[in-house]
């Protein structure tokens, strides 16, 4: 079976994208190439490159982009030489590495297939509640048994696989309410401003009017900005409420997206070719200082 055999099994099995013009392309590598193995990854770092190459796959199906461009061209677009995209594109040639990129695809699906995966591999997919107002990328469930703050933190840095977790919240609050979101940058979903309703709208303030109506213990969102949704946490848990956020990352939550998305492109190509899946790791390494209360 071909590389391109395979894409197009992706493809197939994603929502159709009428004349569709976006970042989920080939960005490297040979579609006509007999595939030897499909690995699938979150991001196509140097690392997982590596990983990818001695475990003999030679099609690499990720979800982020892979020259650090946001519109993710297939070839270098800055207007200086950058020595490090020189190396990453030497690297893929010399092993014959074809990389396909499904973001786009994978956003289009109702619900979103990043989103339930994550929901299946945190084991909460069976727990999802509706919202009273759909919101876009946005998912809540309700737990059985309740966590403390702490074991929440706890459960996420294990689960994800992650070297530690930021948060907001009381260790000894019960969480039990959690709303899942995408990522709360400015006119990320729709334009921010005053509307005919003669107030303001934007991502955050819809995903707030969902903590308060709906009594949400605790937030997991994608990207953040720290002068909304989390300052209006900090706020209420100084008063009292019991409010939390688990700031785990862009990265870091989408990740498990693409864990069960090695799961699916697995049952797509059946036993003709091995998928694996190959994790992008933690980014970060956490330099604490000292012994603090608010330590998990």
């Amino acid at each position: 079976m071909k590389n391109r055999e395979i894409v197009e099994k992706i493809i197939q099995y994603h929502p159709q994208l009428e004349n569709y013009q976006g970042c989920d392309e080939y960005k490297c590598g040979n579609p006509d190439e007999e595939c030897k193995g499909v690995a699938v990854a979150l991001v196509p770092t140097m690392e997982v490159i590596e990983k990818a190459h001695r475990q003999g796959c030679n099609l690499l199906v990720t979800h982020e982009p892979i020259f650090y461009q946001t519109p993710d061209y297939p070839e270098w677009k800055g207007s200086f030489q950058n020595s490090v995209v020189d190396e990453k594109m030497s690297l893929l040639h010399n092993y014959g590495i074809t990389v396909w990129r499904d973001h786009d695809h994978m956003h289009q699906h109702q619900p979103d297939s990043i989103f339930s995966g994550v929901l299946k591999q945190l084991g909460w997919d069976k727990y999802e509640i509706p919202l009273s107002e759909k919101k876009p990328f946005a998912y809540a469930v309700e737990l059985p048994k309740a966590m403390t703050v702490a074991e929440m933190g706890r459960y996420l840095v294990e689960k994800i696989g992650i070297n530690g977790i930021r948060y907001i919240g009381r260790n000894e609050d019960l969480v039990r309410r959690i709303l899942i979101s995408a990522h709360l940058f400015p006119n990320g979903f729709y334009p921010d401003g005053m509307q005919a309703d003669g107030c303001y709208h934007d991502y955050s303030m819809d995903l707030m009017q969902v903590m308060e109506e709906q009594q949400m213990d605790a937030l997991i969102p994608g990207e953040i900005i720290e002068w909304t949704i989390l300052s209006y946490i900090r706020d209420a848990v100084f008063l009292g409420k019991k409010k939390s956020c688990f700031n785990i990352g862009h990265f870091a939550l989408e990740e498990l997206g693409m864990k069960e998305a090695a799961n699916w492109i697995r049952e797509l190509v059946g036993e003709a070719v091995p998928v694996i899946y190959v994790p992008s790791g933690e980014a970060f390494s956490y330099q604490m200082v000292g012994e603090k209360e608010g330590r998990l």
